[in-house]
């Protein structure tokens, strides 16, 4: 049975992206995506790749350029999404549009997308191709499609848990499923395989964007390298946001009539939150996704030692604190 060295997996990642040749000019195109690619993260869709395809009896080198790919194509919408929500701060450090402005940040935005297909490309056997370049098309228009959900949700209160539930499945989970299902393909898995495997990173991404969602809430600022209530400040229509304005909508219109300051704001609305018991019931719905992915990942037919790293990314990524 196989040694699971995960510190390998992270340094091979690492070693890729920081061993980049970008064009000399213009530089301005270029040093956004290189000031994006190097801000850390947990590079956990490149990683999830490299352990799917080992765990399907490849070698991690065999996956590591679509692992790339996955990473690439991420910080790609991570670069956009931060213009459409105007956010100043990621990874506390200023966000690209914060500081080269709307234009840049679209243009190496739109480059670095570029630069994912040229990687998932590379290396990739020809009977592989077509399902590579299928699972990332289709991934890629799921997302574009949960972050118009998304848009669209920020000018409606009348937002139902299950409308939140299916962009969140689009605009988080299935990039997790096809990281995972990537690295399979690159192996040569079977679609049995594959499938568990999507479907373990689909409950993945659900359980992480509800933990992200508490987080933003009740998490703590210097741990998590963002201001916290964000979500509030700007309405998102999250679980929590969602389930408050249906059981509670007057006391939610109160806090953004009454609040003078954005901290007064935040703990109006957590006040709020508490009385429903919101915080309890979301980590609820945390762990019966994260029950879930366990379930796929048993079906899966890999060497256990897999089966118990999958499952305690599954509980690392649940329970995380930042």
């Amino acid at each position: 049975m196989s040694v699971i060295n995960q510190k390998e997996w992270l340094q091979m990642i690492e070693e890729y992206l920081s061993g980049i040749e970008y064009p000399a000019a213009p530089a301005t195109l270029y040093r956004p995506i290189s000031y994006t690619l190097s801000g850390g993260g947990k590079r956990l869709r490149p990683m999830l790749t490299l352990a799917a395809c080992e765990a399907c009896g490849g070698r991690p080198e065999q996956a590591i350029n679509q692992a790339i790919a996955m990473e690439m194509f991420h910080n790609f919408t991570l670069i956009h999404d931060d213009v459409m929500d105007r956010s100043s701060k990621r990874r506390g450090r200023p966000t690209v549009f914060h500081r080269w402005g709307d234009v840049q940040a679209i243009l190496s935005g739109d480059t670095l997308l570029t630069m994912a297909y040229q990687r998932l490309v590379t290396d990739c056997p020809a009977e592989r191709l077509p399902q590579v370049l299928e699972l990332f098309n289709r991934t890629s228009i799921e997302i574009y499609e949960g972050q118009q959900f998304d848009t669209y949700f920020e000018k409606r209160d009348n937002i139902t848990i299950k409308q939140y539930m299916r962009t969140i499945r689009l605009k988080t989970g299935v990039l997790l499923a096809a990281s995972c299902a990537m690295g399979a393909i690159m192996a040569g898995a079977s679609k049995e395989v594959v499938d568990s495997l999507y479907e373990y990173g689909v409950n993945l991404g659900l359980a992480f964007q509800l933990r992200d969602d508490w987080l933003d809430v009740y998490g703590k600022a210097n741990e998590l390298g963002k201001d916290i209530g964000s979500d509030i400040v700007n309405r998102k229509k999250t679980w929590m946001f969602i389930t408050a304005m249906e059981e509670d909508p007057t006391g939610i219109r109160e806090s953004f009539e009454l609040a003078k300051t954005r901290g007064a704001l935040v703990s109006r609305v957590r006040r709020v939150y508490d009385r429903l018991l919101i915080p309890l019931r979301c980590n609820a719905l945390i762990e019966k996704y994260h029950s879930r992915a366990i379930a796929s990942i048993a079906l899966a037919d890999i060497p256990d030692n897999y089966k118990i790293w999958f499952t305690g990314l599954a509980a690392t990524m649940a329970l995380r604190h930042s």
